[in-house]
């Protein structure tokens, strides 16, 4: 496999976008950790912790971004707060609830059944 296609395919399955959010959030947590862990008398060895398990979850957090192919979408999917989003947007509003709503089979997006 060359570069150019192994770069494009990184492109496609949005492993960049992975890569940045989760340097976001892993620089968020270890500024919090420095700067609140002294605060609450936590030892220096749970900040070492928590930065070496975010350096360690990075490469996971790739490979698993490679396999699924996650988008935002499916990552609040996985976590089961999309379905628990979509309620409480469908009880807001006059959408159809869940038990007059089918999948749509080419983008698994809700849509109102015919009948």
């Amino acid at each position: 496999m060359n570069l150019r296609n192994f770069v494009g395919e990184l492109k496609r399955r949005n492993v960049y976008k992975v890569a940045i959010a989760y340097a976001v959030v892993a620089w968020f947590l270890t500024q919090l950790t420095t700067q609140v862990f002294p605060f609450f008398e936590i030892p220096n060895s749970a900040v070492r912790f928590v930065v070496i398990a975010l350096a360690v979850g990075f490469p996971i957090a790739m490979l698993l971004a490679w396999v699924y192919e996650f988008t935002a979408l499916m990552s609040l999917a996985f976590s089961g707060r999309l379905t628990v989003l979509v309620v409480a947007i469908r009880q807001r509003s006059n959408a159809p609830s869940f038990h007059q709503t089918k999948p749509c089979a080419r983008y698994n997006f809700f849509r109102r059944d015919a009948g």
